[in-house]
């Protein structure tokens, strides 16, 4: 499937993307799954319609230059990151960071981008597969960069089947969605979902603070309760209540395959800032 675009937004700078056609899958885990989590469920069949990925997550070096252009909504710091490297993956981004870069992008590109929506992001990560990964039910550090010292250069490990690279590990990456406990009345379409009734998105200061769970143990049953995983650069006195949490997928460097798992979801403040964290972007087709 690799049919990559470049998307300019400057007259050195683009950012690679690869053409999604339209299609169907299922989306999260099987019921009586042993490795997943209760919010990986139901599994439920999704419609995607085409549009264009980001080939890896947005580089240190893509970041400073669109943090170069006239803000839109807020500031941007030029070199959020702990990994110092042009060519490694922008990380200590909050969601609200990722979404200004997208509308500076947005605007100087003259294409409608975004952040994924979950679905279009598991679609992608799956690339056709129905395994727990793209390369397998296995994962080895020949494939992905997990529970390693630190992020590495984009696209050093095996693309996917179409194409895209650091699906798994590297760095958490956003999506656009709220967060949701699970997937009973989901979107079927590919798009977005924002709600108010879910209390189990909501973020009090008692949750901020804590760190990812990079050695959490693997749930004894699907049903497990998972943790809310806030980072530390989010101050519990600041107790952002009211906000809607925000889903990060992918897994990362400092994390165990088993959260790079295609179906995994972990929830974030969307204020939240941590060296596993970074993101990708998405072109939504013109018309």
């Amino acid at each position: 499937m690799t049919n990559i675009q470049l998307l300019r937004f400057s007259a050195t700078e683009s950012i690679p993307m690869i053409d999604i056609p339209a299609g169907e899958f299922l989306m999260g885990s099987q019921k009586g799954d042993p490795d997943a989590y209760g919010d990986e469920m139901p599994q439920h069949e999704v419609k995607i319609p085409r549009f264009f990925m980001g080939t890896t997550p947005v580089t240190q070096e893509q970041w400073r230059e669109v943090a170069s252009l006239p803000q839109v909504s807020r500031h941007l710091n030029p070199n959020p990151s702990l990994f110092a490297g042009d060519n490694l993956p922008v990380e200590q981004v909050s969601w609200y960071d990722a979404m200004e870069f997208c509308a500076r992008l947005s605007r100087a590109s003259g294409r409608r981008i975004t952040l994924p929506s979950e679905a279009q992001w598991e679609y992608v990560c799956r690339a056709g597969t129905t395994t727990a990964y793209a390369f397998g039910d296995t994962l080895t550090e020949e494939m992905a960069n997990f529970k390693s010292g630190g992020t590495t250069p984009v696209g050093s490990f095996p693309a996917n089947p179409w194409g895209l690279q650091d699906m798994h590990g590297n760095v958490w990456e956003w999506c656009l969605d709220d967060w949701h406990s699970s997937y009973e009345g989901a979107p079927t379409d590919g798009s977005a979902w924002a709600e108010e009734d879910d209390s189990l998105g909501k973020c009090s200061g008692g949750a901020l603070g804590t760190t990812f769970p990079g050695t959490v143990a693997r749930p004894t049953a699907p049903e497990a309760t998972r943790t809310t995983a806030s980072t530390s650069s989010v101050s519990a006195s600041a107790a952002f209540v009211g906000d809607r949490l925000k889903v990060l997928r992918g897994g990362s460097w400092n994390f165990y395959p088993w959260f790079c798992r295609s179906a995994y979801r972990l929830r974030v403040h969307p204020a939240s800032c941590d060296s596993n964290v970074g993101f990708r972007v998405c072109c939504l087709p013109q018309g």
